[in-house]
C-alpha cells in the first residue's frame, strides 16, 4: 500500500517523469543470485554540479531497505573507500567487483552514474532535470544483475493573478527563485522510486522486504 502511495503521488505532482517503456526486465540472473545486501559505492558525477553526488546519495539507502536488502552505510563505505585509495568515484567502478566488495562481505554492488543534473534557465521559465544509470552487478561474477535509466524534470507551477503583466512578473521571479536555488532531492527521490519499485521494472522484494499483510 505504501509504494502504491508513492507512485500515485509521483503521477499527482508537478513533476514529470521522462520514463522509458515499461517493458518487464530480464530478472532471470537476479533471482539466481538472490542478493541480500547492496553495496552502493561513490556516485559517478558526469553533471557539472560538483555537490550532485553527496546530495544524490544522501536519498538511496531508503528504497533500497524498503525493497528489502541490507543497505552499508553510504558514507561509511565511502570512507574506507578513501581510506583504501579509491576515493575516484570512477576508479571504483572500473574496479573489480570482487575486490571492492571483499572490503564490505557484500553480495551485491550498485553503481549510479549521474548523466544530468541541472536547472535550464528562459527568463520566465526553468526547468529542473536529474537523469541517472542504475546498475547492480553481482559481487562474485561481476556480471550484470540490474540496470535502469531513469530521467526527470520539474518546472515550477505558476499562480494566476488575472493580469497579463502580473503572470510575466511570477513567472519570471519563479523561474528566477528556481535558477537560483534548485532542489535536485526530491527529484532524486522520484527518480529511485520509479527505478527501484515498479514490479517486473524494478529490484526484486529482497529477503527483508516487509509481508504485505
Amino acid at each position: 500500500m505504501k509504494k502504491m502511495l508513492i507512485l500515485c503521488l509521483l503521477l499527482s505532482t508537478f513533476l514529470s517523469a521522462c520514463v522509458h517503456a515499461r517493458t518487464p526486465k530480464d530478472m532471470t540472473k537476479f533471482n539466481e543470485v538472490k542478493p541480500s545486501s547492496i553495496l552502493v559505492v561513490p556516485v559517478v558525477n558526469e553533471s557539472v554540479e560538483v555537490t550532485a553526488p553527496d546530495f544524490f546519495l544522501s536519498t538511496v539507502s531508503i528504497p533500497l531497505a524498503e525493497r528489502g536488502y541490507y543497505v552499508f552505510p553510504v558514507n561509511l563505505v565511502k570512507r574506507i573507500l578513501e581510506d583504501e585509495g579509491l576515493s575516484d568515484a570512477s576508479l571504483v567502478k572500473s574496479a573489480p567487483s570482487g575486490k571492492i566488495c571483499k572490503l564490505f562481505g557484500a553480495d551485491s554492488v550498485l553503481y549510479v552514474t549521474i548523466k544530468d543534473w541541472n536547472a535550464q534557465y528562459m527568463v520566465l521559465s526553468t526547468t529542473v532535470n536529474v537523469k541517472l544509470n542504475y546498475i547492480i552487478k553481482d559481487c562474485k561474477s561481476g556480471e550484470i544483475l540490474w540496470e535502469h535509466d531513469q530521467a526527470m524534470k520539474y518546472v515550477p507551477q505558476n499562480t494566476n493573478t488575472g493580469n497579463i503583466i502580473g503572470n510575466l512578473v511570477v513567472m519570471a521571479v519563479n523561474a528566477a527563485m528556481t535558477k537560483a536555488a534548485p532542489n535536485y532531492v526530491p527529484l532524486a527521490r522520484q527518480a529511485n522510486a520509479l527505478a527501484f519499485y515498479p514490479v517486473g521494472v524494478g529490484i526484486p522484494l529482497g529477503p527483508y522486504a516487509t509481508p504485505v499483510n
